[in-house]
């Protein structure tokens, strides 16, 4: 019964930068691989990063890379995701997601917990 509820996203111009957060409850967030995927309309849901909280790897989709970054907060039971340099085509639904069975569940997006999803829109 593990819950995980994003906030951050919003509206912003191509260029501009949001930072979404995913907090957890009902686990222990310590054992968790967490990540985040995205969905825009008539798309499949993709990959677009992770965290490997066991030995601090992160992983990115290529589109992404250079521009976001993902961070952990243990303390808080939060995860982040920092998105810079904002493209259009990053406009998505995006959902954090959980597994404490090991990273390949999240990369491989079959992870075993789901947030809602926060709307990141960006516009031209």
């Amino acid at each position: 019964q593990v819950q995980l509820v994003e906030s951050g996203g919003g509206l912003v111009q191509a260029g501009g930068s949001l930072r979404l957060s995913c907090t957890a409850s009902g686990g222990t967030f310590s054992s968790y691989n967490m990540g985040w995927f995205r969905q825009a309309p008539g798309k499949e849901r993709e990959f677009v990063s992770a965290f490997n909280w066991s030995g601090g790897v992160t992983r990115y989709t290529d589109s992404v890379k250079g521009r976001f970054t993902i961070s952990r907060d243990n303390a808080k039971n939060t995860v982040f995701l920092q998105m810079n340099i904002l493209k259009p085509e990053d406009t998505a639904v995006y959902y954090c997601a959980a597994d404490d069975r090991g990273y390949t569940y999240i990369i491989t997006g079959i992870p075993a917990y789901w947030g809602q999803g926060t709307q990141v829109t960006v516009s031209s």
